[in-house]
């Protein structure tokens, strides 16, 4: 778990930057009563601001010396492009060549510069903490690498999601946050479980790339394959494994949830809400409706960065 204090610490460093995000009730066709933790009305429309800066307005300025990378597949690039750019910062973007135009759009937006590779050497990247050919700025300082998930200060900043849960809602009983790499519901997990031990933690992910349930059903660490699909926030082929020693402590359970049923989640969210989900943010809807998991549950609306063309296939009954 991450601690208390330490997301207390993240809250005050972002305020003012991140915002309080609504929760609002869907109306369901289910017998649960379902709310949406509506992250996507983040400034760069993903909770990853939140991490990101954490993670960079506590660093020192010999740390930032060289600017600041990352390895994102769109929305923690953004987050951290965004901050970067308020601190007067290069950023350097590792992405992989599956990532969506809208994204890498969106990085280059907010300043920062995006190095295309294959799924391959973008996952090394993420595992490793490095890539050689970033570059530097100053006098020949390397950039801070700025994990998307396995960075404690990010996962504190994402913990904020848990403070303002426990003020916004009684009762409620579970929580399905997607799982991407961990850090998410590892820190919403740790703020929440600080103070109601017994609310229920349940991650969700593309059934394309689910090793999260993969490992829960065989008791082990279990790696799977992995096909890109427009969820593409969420879904890999392999866990982190200092994040899984947190995560696997706070997840009661996991779901892999078919790409068809997170197409209707995104039109039903779009339908009842007016909200417009990327697949990602429509995980732990999707995973809500299919399986009972609590009496009432709190899904985690993660993100709203999807490709406009991807966004009108989904709203007139595709799977893209």
């Amino acid at each position: 778990m991450i601690a208390l204090d330490e997301i207390r610490r993240a809250r005050e460093v972002i305020r003012g930057l991140a915002v309080r995000t609504p929760l609002v009730r869907l109306d369901a066709d289910t017998d649960a009563e379902i709310w949406l933790k509506l992250e996507l009305l983040q400034p760069v429309r993903s909770f990853k601001l939140r991490g990101a800066a954490s993670a960079v307005l506590q660093a020192t300025e010999a740390d930032l010396a060289g600017g600041v990378l990352t390895a994102s597949a769109g929305n923690m690039a953004q987050g951290l492009a965004y901050v970067a750019r308020l601190r007067g910062l290069p950023a350097t973007i590792v992405v992989p060549d599956h990532a969506p135009q809208t994204k890498i759009d969106a990085i280059e937006r907010y300043g920062g510069r995006v190095i295309k590779v294959t799924y391959d050497e973008w996952w090394q990247t993420l595992t490793s903490g490095r890539f050689d050919d970033a570059g530097s700025a100053g006098a020949g300082a390397k950039p801070l690498f700025v994990h998307p998930v396995a960075d404690e200060r990010v996962m504190a900043g994402n913990g904020t999601i848990g403070l303002e849960l426990l003020e916004q809602l009684d009762g409620f009983d579970a929580v399905v946050v997607p799982y991407g790499g961990g850090g998410l519901v590892t820190g919403i997990a740790s703020a929440v479980k600080a103070e109601r031990p017994d609310v229920r933690f349940f991650s969700a992910e593309p059934s394309t790339g689910a090793p999260v349930a993969a490992t829960l059903a065989a008791g082990t660490p279990t790696a799977v394959e992995y096909t890109p699909s427009f969820v593409d926030g969420s879904g890999s082929r392999e866990l982190i494994p200092s994040v899984w020693a947190h995560a696997s402590e706070l997840l009661e359970g996991g779901f892999a949830v078919p790409v068809d049923e997170v197409a209707d989640a995104v039109r039903l969210l779009a339908e009842r809400t007016r909200v417009v989900a990327e697949g990602a943010g429509a995980l732990a809807l999707a995973a809500a409706l299919a399986h009972d998991v609590g009496r009432k549950v709190v899904c985690v609306v993660s993100g709203g960065n999807i490709d406009p063309a991807v966004f009108a296939r989904i709203l007139v009954g595709e799977t893209p």
